[in-house]
């Protein structure tokens, strides 16, 4: 059975949970999880799904139509490429026999009202659902995690190429343009977001944007960067410091490393995402570094670099195998430096299998 025939199963079983005749799926990263097209889909929001218990049709139109036929080949997926609204195309594909059409809430409200337009004169409930695709990506199987892996060794290469080559005197953009011109050439086929380059002050900020800051002696800089391979993210956070760290630079690295590991430790089947965070938590308040982290541990990774579940205080339900996720604790001090160490991996039956082959020890140069 093809990756997309079984997703599609597994979404018509939700279906029936939810008592929905059919389901019209508009989100992209949806889209590409239940085909499981490869290099067909772009940027563009041009496409539509409607899943009934007998078939699985996906609206696209002349761009893509050729491209998508090819990809649909050995799936039970139908293309149809007809000139017309993905909400007229929805009535074709459901015909009359559809009493319940579940939608998903993040569609803009102006299709909502297209759809509203175009059943009007239908017998249908639509039903609003959040989540239920996204639900049903939280459990990857082996071929997301292999993408995922290539992913991530496209990016673990370019950290060791560009602990050789930062140095004083460039400035943050600098750096990232070779971080991201590295993974672009060595196999990556975007990137997984734009790359935070953080020196000294600038590191206090997680999501900070690089700019002409210099890299100066005694200074951190945080990198978080990740490739896309393959269609899937990989993520990682590591450290350079420009020279010998002070003291406390040197003991809030090393207790980063411990809140990292002893999470990575604990990680498996059965326990709670909420509790993985307050365990971080915990070990950064005991050494010294309470309240300095002020984000979630971690997140989902997969199709998109932020997905479900993830490790943070939302988080009341138990992880399961097949979860991919970040553990990513971080200590900032507001004007003087910033932390992060951040692995991925997945959630096996017995454990935690990190994706992350760079190293955890500190990395001076």
């Amino acid at each position: 059975m093809s990756c997309s025939n079984s997703r599609i199963g597994r979404l018509r079983d939700r279906m029936a949970d939810l008592k929905a005749d059919a389901i019209y799926v508009r989100d992209q990263s949806n889209l590409r999880w239940l085909t499981s097209f490869d290099g067909v889909f772009d940027d563009e929001d041009a496409h539509a799904m409607v899943v009934t218990p007998g078939c699985a049709v996906l609206h696209t139109d002349s761009r893509y139509d050729e491209a998508f036929g090819r990809a649909a080949k050995g799936t039970e997926v139908r293309i149809d490429g007809s000139r017309k609204t993905h909400a007229a195309f929805a009535k074709a594909a459901i015909g009359d026999a559809v009493a319940t059409l579940a939608i998903e809430t993040s569609i803009e409200l102006g299709e909502y009202r297209s759809l509203e337009k175009e059943f009007a004169d239908a017998p249908i409930r639509m039903l609003e659902t959040s989540g239920v695709i996204v639900g049903l990506r939280e459990v990857k199987d082996a071929d997301e995690v292999a993408r995922m892996k290539a992913a991530q060794a496209i990016t673990d290469a370019a950290f060791a190429h560009i602990a050789a080559f930062a140095k004083p005197g460039m400035t943050e953009r600098e750096v990232q343009i070779e971080l991201e011109d590295f993974m672009l050439r060595h196999g990556a086929e975007g990137l997984a977001f734009s790359s935070i380059v953080a020196t000294g002050a600038n590191g206090a900020s997680p999501h900070a944007i690089p700019g002409e800051t210099m890299l100066e002696a005694g200074q951190c800089v945080v990198l978080d960067f990740g490739a896309r391979a393959r269609g899937y993210c990989s993520d990682m956070t590591r450290m350079l410091f420009l020279g010998e760290p002070d003291e406390r630079m040197r003991r809030a690295y090393e207790i980063i490393r411990e809140a990292n590991e002893r999470v990575e430790d604990a990680l498996r089947p059965g326990v709670i995402g909420a509790d993985m965070h307050q365990l971080a938590e915990d070990v950064l308040a005991q050494g010294g570094f309470g309240n300095k982290m002020g984000h979630g541990l971690g997140h989902g990774v997969g199709i998109d670099i932020h997905e479900e579940p993830v490790l943070s205080p939302r988080n009341k339900k138990p992880l399961a195998p097949g979860n991919v996720v970040t553990v990513e604790p971080g200590i900032y001090v507001a004007g003087e430096f910033g932390m992060r160490l951040e692995d991925f991996g997945v959630v096996t039956h017995d454990g935690f299998e990190v994706f992350t082959q760079s190293t955890h020890e500190m990395v001076i140069i």
